[in-house]
């Protein structure tokens, strides 16, 4: 496999093209964003930490019958992927109340919610990620009802195995971001990463956050929290 010209740059990752035109190489950057790019910084290590955790849950999701776009990882800081056009939506899956749905429905940091919500938003940098709800993907054309279901359906079994997989490692799951891609035969896979970057992790005990809040909101130690994951997850 040879890995070929850059075909994107996106604020964490590179996407490289191979020799086989169904397959790209994803590359993990140290570049760290928040609030739609206005906030700009590096966190040491990041982008390995990031491959390393996206795959080994990527693999725990495989097995729990979750098909994603993920081949092999090729070193601490690439993976080979099936090439997917992704499907312009963020799903958002929230368990607790943090971040902008605290601020949104006036709920405090922390509290359970009754039930899992998902949230969608356009991806859109310009517009700033819009939430949108069915209708709109509907009316705009960017999924099908069946494709939505699909991806309500999978987000929601994304949900149960790693909440279930992190509680025994001391860690709640309280909110996280998913994209979904569509294969060249039209199978809907889950793709992007699943990692500190688009994860709220806190630990189960302290609540301590071990995310890139510590980095949204200034609370230091960032790169720490980042090595506590994968240390948690892979032992290292």
């Amino acid at each position: 496999m040879e890995k070929r010209e850059q075909l994107y740059e996106g604020k964490a990752k590179k996407v490289f093209a191979t020799d086989d035109s169904g397959l790209v190489v994803v590359s993990y950057k140290d570049d760290a964003t928040a609030f739609n790019g206005l906030k700009k910084g590096t966190i040491a290590g990041k982008g390995a930490i990031n491959n390393r955790v996206t795959n080994h849950l990527m693999r725990l999701l495989e097995a729990q019958g979750v098909p994603t776009h993920f081949v092999r990882e090729l070193n601490g800081r690439e993976t080979l992927v099936r090439r997917v056009s992704i499907v312009p939506l963020e799903v958002i899956v929230r368990n607790i109340a943090a971040g902008s749905l605290s601020k949104r429905l006036g709920l405090p940091e922390g509290a359970k919610l009754s039930q899992t919500v998902l949230e969608f938003c356009y991806k859109d940098d310009a517009l700033g990620d819009p939430m949108v709800n069915r209708y709109h993907i509907a009316a705009m054309g960017w999924a099908t009802q069946e494709e939505m279901d699909l991806i309500c359906r999978y987000s929601l079994k994304v949900n149960q195995v790693l909440s279930a997989y992190l509680k025994d490692l001391g860690i709640e799951l309280i909110d996280f971001k998913l994209e979904f891609g569509k294969t060249a035969e039209g199978a809907i896979v889950l793709a992007d990463e699943i990692s500190p970057d688009t994860c709220r992790f806190w630990d189960s005990a302290t609540h301590e956050k071990l995310d890139k809040d510590r980095f949204r909101r200034d609370l230091g130690g960032v790169e720490d929290a980042y090595h506590e994951i994968l240390k948690r997850l892979m032992g290292e």
